[in-house]
C-alpha cells in the first residue's frame, strides 16, 4: 500500500483470548491433491517449458491423473487452435507415464464435442479435453475416465482495465463476458474495475461466472454494455442475438484492439422466417441429428408431449 493508504488505514486488534485449534502433526494430502514429486520434478517442469508459458495445460494435474487411473492409453481432444501444442503434451505425456497417447484429429468446435464414443473405441481409458468447460459432466461419459483442462491464458490485464475505464463513463453497468481460457482475468479485471463501474459476470450454468458458449449465453435485465473478451466472434454472437438491444464491444487480448461490434438482428429474423414459410408449405420433413461428439439430443425427437416429432405429426408432416 501507498503512504497514504496507510495513513487513512483502520488497525483492528485482534480478541486477547482467541481459540487455537491445532490437528495433528501428520501431513495430510487430499486424494486428489498433486504429490510433491510431481510438482518438483526439475525434467517435467523443463519439459514444460517447451510450452507458452501464459498457456497452462496442467501437465502436473494430467500426469498425477494418468498415474492415479493406472491409464493404459490417453485420448487427447484439442480445439482446432490449440493442435499445435498436441505433439509437445503427447510426449510428455508418454516420457513420464506408462501410458501411449492417441491425438484425435476430428475438429471440436466446442464443449459439446466431446467425443468419448471415438475415444472409448480408440482402446482408450482416460480422455483429456482441452479448452473447454465440463458441459457434458464427467459421470456422463461412455465408461472412460475424462479430464477436462480448461488452458488457462495469461493476459495482459492491466492494458483491459485501462481501455475500458478510458472508454466508458463512471457508473456504467458493464456486462464482462468471455470463454473460459480468459475467465480467471476476467474476475482479476472486475475486481480493479469496480471502483469505477458497475461491473457484473453473467452466468448461465452450469457455466462459470462470465463464461459464454456459441450456443448459451444470458438475458441481460441489468446492463448497459456488454465488453467481450477474446478473438473471434462465435461466442460474442451469441450474446448479442440474445441481447439485440445493448451495444457490444470486443476486446482482443492478442492485438489488444478495442472494437464497437454489431449483428444485422433484422437480416436473422428475415432469414430464419423465410425458412419456415418453406417448411410450412412442406409435405414431407427431414430431421437431421447431429452426431458430433456429444450434440444432438435422441430424446428431442422422442414422441412426446411437446416434441419436435409431435408436433410434426399433429401437423400432418411425415417425418423421414
Amino acid at each position: 500500500k501507498s503512504q497514504t493508504d496507510m495513513a487513512t488505514s483502520t488497525v483492528v486488534p485482534a480478541a486477547n483470548n482467541r481459540k487455537v485449534y491445532t490437528g495433528t502433526n501428520r501431513p495430510r494430502r487430499g486424494v486428489h491433491q498433486i504429490p510433491d514429486e510431481i510438482l518438483n520434478d526439475e525434467e517435467i517442469n523443463n519439459a514444460i517449458k517447451l510450452l507458452p508459458d501464459n498457456y497452462n495445460f496442467e501437465i502436473h494435474k494430467t500426469i498425477w491423473k494418468v498415474k492415479q487411473t493406472k491409464a493404459r492409453r490417453v485420448a487427447l481432444q484439442f480445439p482446432e487452435g490449440l493442435l499445435l501444442y498436441a505433439c509437445v503434451i503427447a510426449d510428455i505425456i508418454e516420457r513420464f507415464t506408462e501410458a501411449d497417447t492417441v491425438i484425435m484429429g476430428d475438429v471440436t468446435y466446442g464443449a459439446c464435442c466431446v467425443d468419448d464414443f471415438t475415444a472409448k473405441a480408440l482402446g482408450a481409458d482416460l480422455m483429456v479435453h482441452y479448452g473447454h468447460s465440463c458441459l457434458i459432466p464427467i459421470d456422463q461419459t461412455e465408461n472412460i475416465q475424462m479430464l477436462y483442462v480448461f488452458v488457462d491464458i495469461k493476459i495482459d490485464t492491466v492494458h483491459f482495465i485501462e481501455t475500458l475505464k478510458f472508454n466508458f463513463d463512471p457508473g456504467t453497468r458493464i456486462a464482462l463476458v468471455s470463454t473460459i481460457q480468459f475467465v480467471a482475468a476476467l474476475q482479476n479485471a472486475k475486481q480493479h474495475l469496480s471502483p469505477y463501474f458497475t461491473v457484473i459476470t453473467p452466468q448461465s450454468k452450469p457455466l462459470s461466472p462470465g463464461e459464454i458458449l456459441g450456443c448459451t449465453s444470458p438475458k441481460l435485465t441489468d446492463s448497459d454494455v456488454i465488453v467481450y473478451l477474446g478473438d473471434g466472434r462465435f461466442h460474442l454472437e451469441s450474446i448479442m442475438i440474445h441481447n439485440p438491444d445493448l451495444p457490444a464491444y470486443r476486446y482482443d487480448p492478442y492485438s489488444k484492439v478495442f472494437t464497437r461490434e454489431y449483428y444485422d438482428i433484422q437480416r436473422m429474423h428475415q432469414a430464419r422466417q423465410a425458412a419456415i414459410t418453406v417448411a410450412s408449405r412442406a409435405k414431407t420433413i427431414g430431421i437431421i441429428l447431429g452426431t458430433l461428439g456429444r450434440q444432438g439430443s435422441p430424446k428431442v425427437l422422442e414422441l412426446g408431449s411437446g416434441s419436435m416429432s409431435k408436433v410434426i405429426h399433429r401437423l400432418g408432416n411425415c417425418i423421414s
